[in-house]
C-alpha cells in the first residue's frame, strides 16, 4: 500500500484508527481457549468487529512468538486472513527489528516476502546498514522507533548533544537521508504530548504511528492538535483499551463500540483539515 492508497482509505473511512493485536491469552474471554487455535479465533472476532472503524491492525510479534511455532502459525494465519478478507487494511507487524546489514536483510525477506505484511518496526540505533535492507521493497513502509511512549525513554531519546540536539532529534534528521515519507514513518508515543511539535519541526511530512491512546493515558486530541497534517500525516493505535475491553462472550461488539467511539473522534478531527 502506498501512501496515496492509505490517505485514501483514511477520509473514505474518517479514521486513522489503528487496532493492535497484542493477543495475550491471559486475557482473552475463558470460552475462547476452549478453540482450537484460540489466538486466531481471538484476532478473527476482534478484526470482524472493528474492520468498518480502522484503516490498519497491528499484530504485536511478542505475543505470537511467545508460544513458538503455534503463535507463530496463528500471526500468519492472522495476516493471511487480513489479506484475503480486508484487503485495504495497512498490516504492520511490530517486531522492532534492525541488525547488521545481512541479518535485517533477512528479517525484512521473512516480514516482506514470506508474510507480506505492509510494514515493520525497525530500531534504528545501530545506523543506515541496519535499516536499508528494509527499504529496498516497493510498496513496503519501515517504521522507525522514535520517541517512544514507555517511561525509559527519557533515558536515551531525550539526552542532548553538545550542541543540544536531542537524541531522538537526531535519528529523526538523519534518517530522513535513508528513506521517504512514501516510505517511511515514525513511532512517536501519544503521552509525549506537545513534543509533536518538535517531531514536526524535523519531520514535517512524515506519517507517525502513534502507540499509547486509551489504556496508556495519551490523549487523541492533543496528538491531533500538535501532530496532524494536510494529509492526516497519523496512525493512532489502541490495542487494550479496544480488544480487552470487555472479557466477555460480547468481548467483540464491546471492542466494536470502542473502535466506533475512536473513529467518531477521528472524523472530527479530520474535519477540522477541510
Amino acid at each position: 500500500m502506498n501512501r496515496q492508497q492509505l490517505v485514501e482509505q483514511i477520509f473514505a473511512k474518517k479514521s486513522f484508527l489503528c487496532v493492535g493485536l497484542d493477543t495475550d491469552l491471559k486475557k482473552v474471554p475463558a470460552h475462547i481457549l476452549k478453540e482450537e487455535d484460540p489466538i486466531f479465533a481471538f484476532n478473527k472476532q476482534i478484526i470482524d468487529a472493528t474492520a468498518p472503524y480502522c484503516v490498519s491492525y497491528k499484530p504485536n510479534l511478542a505475543f505470537y512468538e511467545a508460544f513458538g511455532v503455534k503463535g507463530l502459525i496463528s500471526f500468519e494465519k492472522t495476516v493471511t486472513y487480513l489479506k484475503e478478507q480486508y484487503p485495504n487494511h495497512f498490516i504492520i507487524a511490530d517486531a522492532k527489528r534492525g541488525d547488521i546489514g545481512n541479518t535485517s536483510a533477512m528479517y525484512a525477506r521473512t516480514f516482506f516476502e514470506e508474510y507480506d505484511v505492509d510494514s515493520l518496526t525497525v530500531a534504528p540505533y545501530m545506523g543506515e546498514d541496519s535499516v536499508s535492507p528494509f527499504l529496498t521493497y516497493e510498496g513496503k513502509w519501515v517504521i522507525l522507533l522514535a520517541l517512544t511512549s514507555n517511561k525509559g525513554s527519557h533515558d536515551f531519546q531525550l539526552t542532548e548533544d553538545k550542541e543540544g540536539q536531542r537524541l531522538f532529534e537526531k535519528v529523526l534528521e538523519k534518517s530522513q537521508q535513508w528513506g521517504t515519507p512514501e516510505n517511511m514513518m515514525y513511532v512517536v508515543g501519544a503521552t509525549q504530548g506537545q513534543m509533536f511539535e518538535d517531531i514536526r519541526r524535523v519531520a514535517p511530512n512524515h506519517f507517525l504511528l502513534v502507540p499509547g491512546v486509551g489504556a496508556q493515558g495519551g490523549s487523541l486530541q492533543e496528538v491531533c492538535k500538535y501532530g496532524i497534517i494536510k494529509d492526516c500525516g497519523l496512525l493512532v493505535n489502541s490495542s487494550r483499551g479496544i480488544i480487552y475491553a470487555s472479557n466477555g462472550e460480547d468481548f467483540a461488539d464491546v471492542a466494536a463500540q470502542k473502535a466506533k467511539e475512536l473513529q467518531e473522534q477521528m472524523a472530527a478531527e479530520l474535519a477540522k483539515l477541510a
